[in-house]
């Protein structure tokens, strides 16, 4: 070829091993007739050969047939053509069979600079031959040949038959297989190993060379950036449902349950104690890594006592105390909580106030660390967001029991009181609040007796579930009384209090029943304003269902008049007065539960049980119907 690489003439050997004819291979550029993995070689051979007088040789490999490669010693040196005087380089392939070792050089050096390890396996001889490469890689394996059978020995059960598959590959180069290896000194380790089929000179034998990787550092800064993570993210979830638990805890049990499950597992203490502010003193729990015998002394503590939790409390600073000195140094009048006694041998503590300087005192929390931990400003500031998370709940809590704690004596002061002795007749009355809101709504009941000696008594529900409906409540319950005091009958009770309500333009409606029933023989007369039917049960266990005459709700329609009907109540019969929540629900429809009601008003009346004992098996009805609404019932038994 000429200096510059363009091929002049080559053997049929040459051209057989570039896999071309050579009238294919005239004229072009030497490195061009190579494997891209081989052109570079190709063409610095031919350039050193150009420059100088010297030899150059290279271990090049050619394509070969079958997939393996095979690998050739090539020679290249500057010639002089004869007949026109004209400067060559002449490049042929050596005999290397002899030294098949000199083949192997080049891939010894490539691995080595690549910090890889290169072993020979030869499929006749079922060996390893350890070549070299990196020193630390090389170092794994045993030095002299080795069998297979003792190679794979040494490999993990498991990763066994992946050699073997490795070895038997007929692919010029397979991929990456990962290995456990056992070594001799340091045990095991976790290597990736490719192999390569390469022919050692034409005419000469097969091997496979393997090349190994040693991934133990690797794989074991995998495995603990994998557990960094995976304690991370398990960090993450903890905290955000720590952040919900907190946000969503409805009482003060709940709250407290979250702290002392929570806050010692998430911020890696060995134990955890809440206190919590009442009435200027410390009200405290405990988690299992805190016995209660311990903290005792803490329980019922003033708020103002010289000691690091009340005042972590009082002034909303945080503390950390890392030892027993900084402990009897800061607070020497401290109380004497038996845990701190070990501060710096055993124990470290911090404390975190539930409310900020300056806001009212609620509570804080306080956590022991094992000897020697610090906790990082990442997990201070974290403690503190809870912190804050636990006194606004807190806050919203307390402000709801106080909210519904009004709102109860608020229901219960317009509850009226019933008549005590009403003769031939029993009464009593039940009223359970609805599961949402204020606990309080617009159920009411009432009984008295009328200037003729004839017992009145009405039911009814006012739209809503908050304060406004039971105000309404009260209104349209003391209308319906006094109005009642002037008329004769409930038709013209309802008729005068739906124009008053109408006039009003309440923004409200109601609905209601009024019974007005004579004691002495049992006369009933009733109207209805929208309300549900009246249950009757009789002694014999029966029951029926009575849909009075009336018109509709109290305070939509103006003008209108309620009809009555009149029936009579016999002796050992009753009669049974409900609301909707007790007979009407997401698991129940009005027909439904009417007959539930009015199965269990019977089968009490045949169990022999008074009113009283009537209306509390009654009520028990309100659990079937999964209620959200409120409950009012009304017995009415003529003895």
């Amino acid at each position: 070829m000429t200096l510059d690489g363009a091929v002049r003439g080559l053997n049929p050997a040459m051209a057989t091993a570039l896999g071309r004819p050579a009238e294919q291979c005239l004229g072009r550029d030497f490195a061009d007739l190579w494997p891209a993995s081989q052109r570079t070689s190709a063409e610095s051979l031919v350039a050193h050969a150009a420059r100088t007088t010297t030899v150059a040789m290279r271990v090049l490999e050619f394509p070969g047939r079958g997939g393996a490669s095979v690998a050739c010693l090539i020679e290249a040196r500057q010639v002089t053509d004869p007949a026109s005087g004209e400067q060559l380089v002449w490049v042929h392939a050596l005999d290397a069979r002899n030294d098949l070792a000199s083949l192997v050089i080049p891939f010894r050096l490539a691995t080595e600079a690549a910090d890889l390890g290169l072993w020979l396996y030869s499929p006749q001889e079922q060996q390893l031959e350890w070549i070299g490469g990196s020193p630390p890689v090389a170092a794994l394996l045993p030095d002299p040949p080795a069998s297979l059978s003792t190679v794979i020995s040494a490999v993990h059960p498991d990763d066994r038959e992946a050699l073997r598959q490795l070895l038997r590959s007929a692919s010029a180069q397979s991929p990456w297989v990962r290995l456990r290896y056992l070594t001799q000194h340091d045990g095991w380790h976790q290597l990736a190993a490719q192999t390569r089929r390469i022919q050692l000179g034409y005419g000469g034998p097969e091997r496979i060379f393997g090349v190994i990787r040693d991934d133990t550092k690797q794989e074991k800064r995998r495995k603990r950036a994998q557990a960094a993570l995976t304690a991370e993210r398990q960090r993450a979830k903890d905290n955000a449902d720590f952040s919900s638990a907190l946000i969503t805890a409805a009482t003060e049990q709940e709250l407290q349950q979250v702290v002392l499950t929570r806050l010692a597992a998430t911020f890696g203490a060995s134990g955890a104690l809440l206190a919590l502010v009442d009435e200027g003193r410390l009200r405290v729990s405990t988690d299992a890594g805190i016995a209660m015998w311990e903290a005792g002394h803490l329980h019922g503590m003033p708020l103002d006592h010289p000691s690091p939790l009340p005042e972590a409390i009082r002034t909303g600073r945080s503390q950390f105390i890392p030892d027993r000195e900084d402990y009897i140094h800061r607070w020497p009048h401290g109380g004497g909580f038996l845990r701190l006694a070990l501060l710096g041998f055993d124990y470290c503590v911090s404390i975190t106030p539930l409310s900020e300087a300056g806001n009212q005192p609620l509570g804080g929390w306080l956590v022991f660390y094992d000897s020697g931990y610090r906790p990082s400003l990442d997990e201070q500031t974290l403690m503190g967001t809870l912190a804050s998370l636990a006194g606004q709940a807190l806050r919203r809590i307390r402000l709801q029991q106080a909210r519904v704690e009004l709102a109860t004596a608020l229901q219960q002061t317009m509850l009226p009181t019933l008549p005590e002795h009403l003769a031939g007749l029993e009464v009593a009355a039940r009223y359970r609040p609805s599961r949402d809101g204020l606990d309080i709504g617009g159920d009411w009941y009432d009984v008295f007796v009328m200037p003729d000696g004839a017992v009145a008594l009405e039911i009814g529900d006012v739209q809503g579930h908050d304060v406004d409906a039971a105000a309404f409540m009260g209104q349209v319950r003391s209308f319906m009384r006094g109005i009642a005091a002037h008329e004769p009958d409930p038709g013209s009770v309802l008729t005068r209090t739906n124009d008053l309500l109408v006039t009003m333009g309440a923004a409200r409606f109601a609905s209601c029943t009024m019974l007005h029933i004579d004691p002495d023989d049992g006369r009933v007369t009733g109207a209805s304003a929208g309300h549900v039917p009246l249950l009757c049960a009789r002694k014999d266990g029966s029951h029926s269902i009575r849909e009075l005459a009336g018109g509709p709700v109290l305070g939509v329609v103006p003008d209108t008049e309620y009809r009555e009907e009149t029936f009579t109540l016999d002796e050992d019969s009753a009669l049974v007065m409900v609301t909707d929540g007790l007979v009407e629900g997401p698991g129940l429809t009005l027909e439904a539960g009417l007959e539930r009601a009015g199965t269990l008003a019977g089968a009490a009346l045949h169990d022999g049980l008074d009113a009283e004992e009537t209306a509390d098996r009654i009520l028990d009805a309100a659990v079937a119907v999964d209620h959200l609404d409120d409950v009012a019932v009304l017995v009415i038994r003529r003895t």
